[in-house]
């Protein structure tokens, strides 16, 4: 069985298991797009391949060769659409590596509703931090420190996240991000979403949904995807 890799800081009252099968969804196959749907076929940019900051142009990602073999799910120019998972989860702990260039926008849609911002935070101070900066729950939360790396270098997420409860179909508690950590920092713990973020897929919640990239702003890149289906108690 998989050990649940958790921040220090999870210091919650909650039990979390992993599902039937504790092996980690990888819904990125390294290789094209399969498994993924496409708001909008016609706008999309996304393609598999390798990516790098350009040089020469340090907000924009330029096509790269492959140095693991494997491909990175990329927009490497932004101003597309949305990207989504065909599968659907519920709760779950998803780990995944990002880079994006300098000044870039995107964001991470759990379920396809509720957004962890990326956006290149670098250097801003803690205290200047909202809710449309790097790691903050959009419309929710702001990020209690700013843990974000340079643009062009690759970084990491865990989200912890428990899916919103229903009962013959009507919700009877709101989704919650039990911890979101960035590059190994803790930025929320037990943070109630009471609605879907703006811009979700269909701005509806539901037990399960499909995992989200925001494809229609800033290039982006993602590799190492991984999502653990768990099952929280409280």
């Amino acid at each position: 069985m998989r050990r649940l890799v958790l921040p220090a800081a999870f210091a919650l009252a909650v039990s979390l298991a992993p599902a039937a099968d504790p092996t980690p969804v990888q819904p990125f196959n390294g290789k094209d797009l399969s498994g993924w749907k496409l708001k909008d076929e016609k706008k999309s940019k996304w393609k598999a391949c390798g990516a790098v900051m350009n040089p020469d142009k340090d907000k924009e990602l330029q096509e790269a060769p492959l140095t693991t073999g494997k491909a990175y799910l990329t927009n490497l120019t932004g101003g597309g659409t949305d990207i989504s998972t065909e599968q659907k989860f519920g709760d779950m702990i998803l780990d995944l590596e990002f880079m994006v260039p300098k000044g870039s926008n995107s964001g991470i849609y759990v379920m396809g509703e509720y957004e962890v911002q990326i956006l290149d935070s670098f250097g801003k101070p803690d205290d200047k931090l909202g809710q449309g900066d790097l790691g903050a729950l959009y419309s929710a939360a702001a990020p209690k420190k700013n843990a974000s790396k340079k643009p062009g270098e690759w970084q990491t997420f865990q989200i912890i996240f428990q899916a919103p409860r229903f009962d013959g179909g009507k919700k009877t508690a709101n989704a919650r991000f039990l911890s979101v950590s960035l590059n190994g920092v803790e930025l929320h713990k037990d943070v109630e979403m009471k609605g879907p973020t703006p811009g979700g897929l269909t701005g509806k919640e539901a037990p399960t949904g499909p995992l989200m990239f925001q494809g229609d702003h800033g290039p982006v890149a993602f590799r190492n995807i991984k999502v653990l289906p768990v099952e929280v108690k409280k």
